[in-house]
């Protein structure tokens, strides 16, 4: 058996590796050094920033599902089919990972709002009015989190080898039944860390959801929206809140991580 030693990373590249390690650690390190670790418990326990909390995490749960049951199907559908106007539905669906946050709440406002076509249409035949409300914070959250979910299902849809569902094919198994039983157990890992993206995502969403639900304390105020509303206020709140989000999302990222790598998706 032939030994393959590991290559070895040239040094010139330590030094950018570093420097963009600093860039995103040392941020959090001044977070830390903000606060006394002693007023925290305070800090966190308030009725505003376990409101916030509560509502962050619960719709950010719904918007991942939504992002499951939503931008599952639409990457299968852009990965393993070819249709006019292919390429433009695909730059369309990326549009949020490029647009400003609070131009997609702009944008859904004007769809969903009382003057928007969607909107009005809501509002005069079953009198729903959607902006301001805990539904439009789940809708934003949505918006900006799917493509994060589309982008890595429709990219490991396109890489993985399609030679099993060849063969359940020619076995004689259902297009439904080569799906479940064979497509979604490949893509499991990187449907897995594309759920974790979305709900990272999701949960730190701000400028879709004040431009498009506001800041509604217990409705629509999420914990993104308190660290900004505190930091003119209680600066230590913001900044015990800002280390909450961080040490959440980096829980989610870690567990997800280890998952994947041991393919337990």
């Amino acid at each position: 058996m032939t030994a393959y030693r590991r290559v070895s990373v040239p040094v010139l590249l330590w030094i950018p590796a570093l420097a963009a390690l600093a860039l995103v650690v040392l941020p959090v390190v001044g977070l830390l050094a903000r606060t006394s670790p002693g007023d925290l418990p305070a800090l966190l326990t308030g009725p505003g920033a376990l409101r916030a909390l509560e509502l962050s995490l619960r719709t950010a749960v719904i918007s991942t599902l939504l992002c499951l049951l939503l931008g599952g199907p639409l990457a299968v559908v852009l990965a393993r089919t070819e249709f006019p106007g292919r390429r433009v539905v695909r730059a369309i669906v990326l549009l949020p990972l490029v647009l400003p946050p609070v131009v997609g709440g702009l944008a859904l406002l004007y769809l969903l709002g009382r003057n928007g076509f969607a909107g009005r249409a809501l509002d005069v035949a079953f009198g729903v009015r959607v902006p301001y409300s805990t539904a439009a914070v789940v809708i934003a959250q949505t918006f900006v989190a799917m493509p994060f979910l589309v982008v890595g299902l429709e990219g490991a849809l396109r890489t993985m080898d399609d030679r099993f569902e060849a063969v359940a094919a020619t076995l004689g198994a259902r297009p439904w039944t080569v799906f479940r039983r064979v497509t979604v157990p490949l893509v499991l890992p990187a449907l897995g860390s594309g759920l974790v993206l979305s709900f990272a995502r999701a949960l730190g969403e701000f400028g879709a959801t004040i431009t498009f639900a506001g800041s509604l304390e217990g409705t629509t105020r999420t914990l993104p929206l308190q660290v900004y509303l505190l930091g003119e206020t209680d600066v230590d709140g913001a900044v015990a809140l800002s280390l909450l989000l961080v040490v959440i999302a980096v829980l989610v990222i870690a567990v997800a991580g280890s998952r994947s790598a041991a393919g337990r998706w």
